[in-house]
């Protein structure tokens, strides 16, 4: 079963239109958004499972020295209005 999660991002200031764009080229991620407030962007992905999404989180994201900080959050469950 698919691995649905959000992840909160903050970067350094002024990056945060890039990071967005090279967050799209990866096939995990399903929408990237820059925010105002606490966190500068939030991204939802898709994983095939817990270790696509360690290493999503490890090799793809965490390894871009424009992100500072990750907070994530993986989806219990899903409701449609």
């Amino acid at each position: 079963m698919a691995v649905r999660a959000y992840i909160l991002l903050t970067v350094k200031s002024g990056t945060e239109r890039r990071v967005c764009d090279k967050l799209r080229e990866h096939n995990e991620v399903l929408e990237a958004n820059e925010l105002y407030g606490e966190y500068d962007i939030i991204v939802k992905v898709q994983a095939e499972d817990l270790s696509q999404l360690d290493d999503l989180l490890t090799r793809k994201i965490r390894s871009n020295p424009s992100i500072l900080l990750t907070y994530t959050m993986i989806i219990a469950r899903s409701r449609k209005s």
